[in-house]
């Protein structure tokens, strides 16, 4: 009986987190207003900037033995997210001029161009021995 009550009571303490959390989804999903949409528009870039760096750090530990792949992959997304930010910059508008939805339009450009770039690392991890374009050995 104890066992039951405490699990009850731990379900109806714990209500107000599930709600928050639907809400929250509702509230990008539904969003009305523009500070939400700025908001929700940067989760959406974290997110794919966080699966972006999880594929980047697979692939640095592929070429751990080999110095000169790693530093033209270093060397090759610098450039790449250095490209990223001026293109979504440029998206965006200068910033005296775009308004409020300049930070939308940014992070939207970052999310789509970052899922863009992690779609081309998953074919680096994933492509099979003896494709000449591929610069990732196999996993082991």
């Amino acid at each position: 009986m104890r066992l039951l009550l405490s699990s009850l009571a731990t379900l109806i303490l714990a209500a107000p987190l599930f709600v928050g959390a639907a809400r929250a989804a509702d509230d990008c999903a539904n969003a009305q207003d523009q500070a939400t949409m700025d908001e929700c528009a940067g989760k959406d870039f974290d997110a794919a900037d966080k699966k972006l760096n999880e594929a980047y750090r697979q692939i640095a530990g592929r070429l751990k033995d080999n110095a000169g792949s790693k530093k033209l992959l270093v060397d090759a997304q610098r450039a790449w997210v250095a490209f990223r930010d001026a293109e979504c910059a440029f998206q965006g508008g200068p910033p005296e001029t775009a308004g409020s939805v300049r930070p939308m339009v940014v992070a939207n450009c970052q999310a789509g161009l970052t899922n863009l770039r992690l779609k081309d690392f998953q074919g680096y991890l994933h492509c099979e021995e003896g494709v000449l374009d591929c610069p990732v050995p196999a996993a082991q």
